[in-house]
């Protein structure tokens, strides 16, 4: 990218962060329910009218709004998003410990739909409308329709209470107990990608340059890995980029099911607790991890196809 280019995807990082630091803010504000009484009841007790304006002081929440969001965003920008209402620690320490459970078991999962999908994509394009396409497209029609939370409780129910082989309790995040949250969320996406595939590989064995390479009497092997797939993955790196960022920010489900310790569940009870300050830097982390995966997936283009020039 020229200087220009970076200068510009920057601005517009700034502009929508802004917008959506200031747009989560107003609805956390405007939101029912007070979050000093929840912290204060939360043990059972009924506060006094004056525990409750004295909290509300401490917590600033009795400031008007504007100077309760330049507050929150000078914070943000020294490294300082508040303290949690809910788990009564740094937000910042909170939220780092629950993204590292949470990328590994968004890697992973993506990674095993890699697996599954592509030779499944290509294999039900190659031998389009024969038996393989057939089973394969069966399969994933099956998959598109199950939702995530019955793969998980189902994989739960055989594997945690009948065979025994996983903690049904959860709450780890070693690789064991990784496993069966990681495989229903690649099962949920692999039905997706494969037909994803089997389409882009399909529109690609349509071009002339195929046509060509055929009359040439190159081998069909050759121009599959070296000419079709290459062109075809260009559309499903987008598509991988864009899952990745909706695995970091979206596996609540999951995560609750398997009692996975990841920024899923922490953002459930974070919004039951009416924890301001954590939904807020949530929303606001999601939203970075989505940009920068953005442009993470703009600057491979131009590695995955030479051809792809940019814009002076």
């Amino acid at each position: 990218m020229s200087k220009k280019q970076i200068g510009k995807r920057l601005l517009q990082i700034l502009i929508v962060l802004i917008g959506v630091s200031f747009f989560t803010f107003g609805l956390t504000y405007l939101s029912p329910g007070d979050p000093a009484e929840i912290m204060l009841t939360e043990c059972g007790n009924l506060p006094t009218p004056e525990l409750l304006e004295q909290t509300r002081n401490e917590l600033g929440l009795d400031r008007p709004f504007l100077v309760q969001y330049g507050s929150w965003v000078k914070g943000v920008l020294t490294g300082d998003m508040g303290t949690s209402y809910a788990f009564k620690v740094p937000v910042t320490e909170k939220l780092m410990k629950c993204f590292w459970p949470t990328l590994q078991m968004s890697l992973f999962a993506l990674l095993l739909m890699i697996l599954f999908s592509i030779p499944c994509g290509i294999l039900s394009a190659v031998y389009q409308n024969k038996w393989p396409d057939y089973l394969i497209r069966g399969i994933t029609f099956f998959g598109v329709s199950i939702p995530s939370f019955w793969i998980g409780l189902i994989l739960l129910s055989i594997f945690g209470v009948q065979l025994r082989w996983v903690n049904v309790a959860g709450g780890t995040t070693d690789f064991k107990t990784m496993i069966l949250p990681s495989v229903t969320l690649a099962l949920s996406m692999s039905a997706k990608y494969t037909r994803q595939v089997r389409n882009a590989v399909l529109e690609e064995l349509r071009q002339d340059y195929v046509i060509g390479a055929r009359m040439r009497g190159i081998k069909e092997s050759v121009i599959l890995w070296r000419h079709v797939l290459p062109n075809a993955m260009l559309p499903i790196v987008t598509l991988l980029g864009l899952s990745l960022g909706s695995l970091l920010g979206g596996t609540a489900v999951v995560e609750i099911i398997y009692n996975w310790p990841g920024m899923g569940s922490m953002a459930i009870k974070a919004i039951a607790c009416r924890d301001y300050p954590m939904v807020q830097a949530y929303v606001l982390m999601i939203a970075i991890m989505y940009m920068v995966i953005n442009i993470i997936v703009d600057l491979s283009y131009t590695y995955l196809d030479p051809r792809i020039k940019e814009v002076k």
